[in-house]
């Protein structure tokens, strides 16, 4: 039995790791989270897509505590850390990748905001269409999808992007000289080398393989043709973007700029 303890023991440790890579993490759930409250709903319903274990939904609920937050994973291991760790989140075990996992969801109302970080460019640029219109369609009018993740622009300013990958790994390099030792690739040897959690990793399937859409043109042109009026970006440091796009309301022009 994994307990509440052990779970969010292992979570501090992830969210330590996640730093490392991530020094703005905090800054970029605030800017998310700060978007999700300007739509002016105190009792939002929030989907966070590809949720891991729980870090964006626990913060959400923490600004926001009259929110529905529905966490979506696929991995037993980091479902089961959160389920453990936030008894007060409500998660739901669905593939992202699969058609009808928004039906799966049994909404009793439209969404208000679709919420995800540092999760989306594992899904194929194949699927991306499918994926953002499965949003789009449980999404009220006016509706928000924000997604914060790396997401590259190589296609279209080469030597822009490959100077906001330097700037990215050289802040990184200092993060984890700096007294971080524990990186993602140990925290889940530590994870495999406790039998308390053997249960739960052989249930997982390494799905960080295969292609990734990593290309900011990628994700603002499926999220054009599943139907969203306005996609751009938020809030940016480097090659980390908070990608926002808007579902079109109730008398809005539909317009889009990337």
């Amino acid at each position: 039995m994994l307990t509440h303890e052990a779970a969010r023991g292992w979570l501090d440790r992830w969210d330590r790791q996640q730093e490392g890579y991530l020094p703005d993490r905090e800054e970029r759930f605030t800017a998310l989270i700060d978007a999700v409250e300007a739509l002016g709903r105190p009792d939002p319903l929030v989907l966070d897509l590809g949720c891991g274990p729980g870090s964006l939904s626990v913060r959400l609920l923490e600004r926001l505590p009259r929110a529905s937050v529905v966490s979506i994973d696929a991995d037993p291991l980091l479902l089961a850390l959160g389920r453990a760790a936030y008894p007060q989140l409500t998660f739901a075990d669905l593939d992202l990748r699969e058609p009808g996992w928004a039906e799966g969801l049994g909404l009793e109302r439209p969404a208000d905001a679709a919420v995800s970080t540092t999760a989306l460019h594992w899904i194929p640029k194949s699927g991306l269409p499918a994926l953002y219109k499965q949003v789009h369609d449980v999404l009220r009018p006016g509706g928000l999808l924000l997604n914060g993740d790396h997401l590259q622009t190589e296609d279209v300013t080469p030597t822009l992007a490959r100077l906001e990958r330097v700037l990215h790994d050289r802040e990184t390099e200092r993060m984890f000289t700096a007294g971080r030792p524990e990186d993602w690739r140990s925290w889940w040897e530590a994870v495999d080398a406790d039998p308390d959690l053997a249960p739960y990793r052989k249930q997982r399937s390494d799905d960080h393989t295969g292609e990734e859409s990593l290309l900011l043109s990628s994700h603002a042109l499926a999220l054009r043709e599943a139907g969203f009026a306005e996609v751009g970006t938020l809030w940016q440091h480097g090659h980390k973007r908070l990608l926002c796009a808007v579902k079109e309301g109730s008398g809005r022009t539909e317009t889009s700029v990337s």
